[in-house]
């Protein structure tokens, strides 16, 4: 049971405010900050059915838009701004500083959990903030999009890929080669990009699951044992 299930209003930097929502479960060690794909929001069903796996496990998520209200209707057309991945990644660490500053998620480990452009975003973020990020996550991510940050990702880093998404695949095998850190790539089999086959999005959860419990801490899902290192 949540102790904290909330919509939330980040204030960063320079005026700018994040939507978000936020779920605290009791027994809390560790929390898990999403960072959704292009075109896609903080109600994101696909990221929404993940997060309350890990809240089934005893790990808090923020569900977070990374784009403000006005951005998101300004760039409607040129999208532009869900590629920036730098903008996504700055907007990224200051969350990891709100999150830092308030009183309620101070003491917990932090991941990332990032889709698609989102990942390559994370994952920038993790290479930055090396002593706040304690692991990482990568759903059908571009990891080719974060450029030079990849080799300063300390992080332990899961990056899950659908079998059947065979360019994005090719971007991650290469991803493997040049993380520094702990890593592992696990494939999906029969999964598209979007991983909208049957069975496939739970099997992210449970990956996922299992990764975040491991590095970030847990109360429960003690008997799903550790994952890859």
């Amino acid at each position: 049971m949540a102790w904290a299930d909330d919509e939330v209003k980040l204030e960063l930097a320079e005026g700018v405010a994040l939507e978000g929502h936020l779920t605290l479960p009791e027994g809390v060690q560790g929390l898990v900050v999403f960072a959704h794909g292009s075109g896609s929001s903080r109600h994101s069903p696909r990221n929404g059915m993940v997060a309350r796996a890990l809240e089934n496990a005893g790990l808090g998520t923020l569900l977070l838009d990374l784009l403000t209200a006005q951005e998101e209707q300004s760039e409607r057309d040129t999208l532009a701004l869900r590629f920036d991945i730098g903008l996504l990644a700055s907007r990224l660490e200051g969350t990891l500083g709100w999150l830092g500053r308030t009183q309620a998620t101070r003491p917990l480990r932090l991941g990332l959990f990032g889709a698609s452009t989102g990942a390559a975003a994370a994952l920038v973020a993790a290479a930055r903030s090396p002593q706040t990020v304690h692991a990482v996550v990568s759903r059908g991510g571009r990891p080719d999009l974060a450029g030079g940050s990849l080799a300063r990702v300390l992080a332990p880093t899961l990056l899950i890929v659908g079998g059947a998404d065979r360019g994005v695949l090719a971007f991650n095998e290469q991803a493997l080669t040049v993380l520094p850190g702990p890593k592992h790539l696990e494939v999906v089999p029969g999964a598209g990009h979007l991983f909208e086959e049957p069975g496939t999005l739970g099997k992210v959860a449970e990956l996922a699951g299992r990764w975040f419990v491991q590095h970030l801490g847990a109360p429960r899902w003690q008997e799903a044992g550790p994952a890859h290192p």
